[in-house]
């Protein structure tokens, strides 16, 4: 199935030596020699013979018996291209030797960490070279952070942490990796309490443009440190996370299906649950769709709770629970066994559930499409969810005072591409229009569920913008970031 989603609610040269990270190179923080330009199949050509000299192990060609498989190990079959040739490399230094590698050749690369990112080009690319992270899965658990390698799924972290009674503040799907959710921001179970993913952070070490291998925290590249957070693939390939985890024995759960009549009330139930639970001694958080079923026309709410604590079922959602439903059961378990393009406003229920109506009435539009699964997802953020990058001393490129509904639409046929991906688009900003007149739109947009066509750079702060520029000027003189692995959200100039 095909996915498009869109956000509503809410020759290597080196750098300094100054910069020598982890002891492979130095850089030469005066050298503004661009990388080498030359066509994509020269620059695949000369990356993937030159990688096969060294590590002809764990290299894959078109025509492998295990080419298909990686090339098609995305959650969104639009990333399904044709690299020049894949590179599995086992450790950070055969990351930074792989890098330094494409500066020089002027190689166009993608990197795959758990090919979950939606934008086209982000984690695989036509011709060029794919660097996946499949053979780097290694984690250590330590007393409260967990340091985890680019390969591994959220699923991994948190069944690593099982044992000791802890979490990390990751992904709500087990399948989402690690790097693409972290580096974009990352929204969680527990946001109103731990804040975002890139929040709980404590050290990146990552491999930049030139090669060399360098540590980001709050003393070691403080600048690099703040732009990670939230500024996605602009700086480097990051080799490993450090993550802050906490005491989490039990989670509580709980799935509440409506039927149609009860879509207000449900709404409702979720714009009240943002704006007056203030309540942050407990962390939680929810899934909220409202999925239309093209073949029946019916429409059916649905609620995936999670909680932290064995409340059964969790007291953070009696509102939900006070609505007359169709199917209703709670669960008491553990982070590891729960399973469950867009503009940003405030929470107004009135203006939602008329957006709601508008989403309904457009489905009609393409309703004769083949496998449609068009979903109504309401992203909840409450304003708790910032507090923490704005009082922990370090901050985020995001820089929200405070803080979001998805259109998530699914469907079967590549020669449907354009003609969906047009409907959402003009829906979204339509939407995104009514919001402005009502004074309750947002110019931020999460990159995680932001469409091809959006920009959600121009949604943060001036300033943060401009700053994060001048980091990666700093760390990526070479524009190795900018001009070859040009996949994903870029900063622009």
């Amino acid at each position: 199935m095909k996915s498009t989603l869109v956000l509503a609610s809410l020759a290597s040269s080196a750098f300094s030596s100054s910069l020598v990270g982890l002891g492979q190179r130095s850089i030469n923080a005066t050298s503004t020699t661009a990388v080498s330009t030359v066509d994509l199949e020269t620059g695949a050509r000369c990356a993937c013979n030159n990688l096969a000299v060294s590590y002809s192990n764990l290299m894959i060609y078109p025509g492998s018996a295990n080419y298909t498989s990686q090339v098609t190990n995305y959650w969104d079959i639009r990333a399904d291209l044709d690299p020049a040739c894949i590179f599995l490399p086992t450790s950070a230094e055969q990351v930074a030797d792989a890098i330094g590698l494409f500066a020089t050749c002027g190689a166009q690369f993608a990197v795959r960490g758990g090919g979950h990112m939606n934008y086209p080009g982000s984690n695989n690319i036509d011709g060029g070279v794919l660097l996946a992270f499949d053979n780097m899965k290694e984690y250590q658990v330590n007393n409260d952070t967990i340091d985890v390698a680019p390969g591994m799924t959220w699923y991994d972290v948190y069944s690593a942490l099982d044992p000791y009674g802890r979490a990390a503040i990751g992904g709500r799907l087990k399948t989402i990796g690690v790097p693409g959710l972290t580096l974009i921001g990352g929204v969680s179970y527990f946001i109103n309490k731990y804040g975002f993913a890139m929040d709980n952070v404590v050290n990146y070490d990552i491999v930049l443009g030139n090669g060399t291998q360098v540590a980001a925290n709050a003393t070691s590249h403080p600048d690099l440190f703040w732009a990670l957070k939230g500024g996605a693939n602009n700086f480097g390939v990051v080799t490993k996370f450090t993550l802050k985890t906490y005491s989490m024995p039990h989670i509580s759960t709980t799935i509440q299906e409506f039927n149609e009549t009860a879509v207000h009330d449900f709404i409702k139930a979720s714009c009240d649950w943002v704006v007056a639970d203030s309540d942050t001694s407990i962390a939680a958080g929810s899934v909220l769709t409202i999925t239309y079923n093209a073949t029946t026309g019916s429409v059916s709410p649905l609620l995936l709770g999670v909680q932290e604590g064995i409340s059964n079922p969790p007291s953070k959602f009696t509102n939900f629970t006070a609505i007359p439903g169709v199917y209703k059961v709670s669960n008491v378990t553990t982070s590891k066994h729960v399973t469950f393009g867009h503009h940003s406003m405030y929470p107004d229920s009135d203006v939602l559930y008329s957006m709601y109506q508008t989403w309904k009435a457009a489905v009609n539009q393409i309703a004769d499409v083949q496998g449609l699964y068009p979903t109504f997802v309401i992203n909840i953020s409450p304003a708790s969810a910032v507090k923490v990058g704005n009082t922990n001393g370090i901050g985020n490129v995001w820089g929200l005072a405070e803080e979001p509904t998805i259109c998530d639409t699914g469907w079967d046929n590549a020669e449907d591409d354009l003609r969906v991906e047009a409907w959402v688009r003009q829906l979204v900003e339509h939407l995104h229009g009514i919001n402005k007149c009502s004074g309750l739109a947002r110019d931020f947009i999460y990159m995680g569920d932001g469409g091809d066509w959006q920009d959600p750079f121009a949604g943060f702060p001036g300033e943060n913008v401009q700053r994060m520029r001048e980091i990666r000027e700093r760390y990526d003189p070479l524009g190795t970031f900018t001009r070859l692995n040009w996949g994903g959200f870029k900063l622009g100039n």
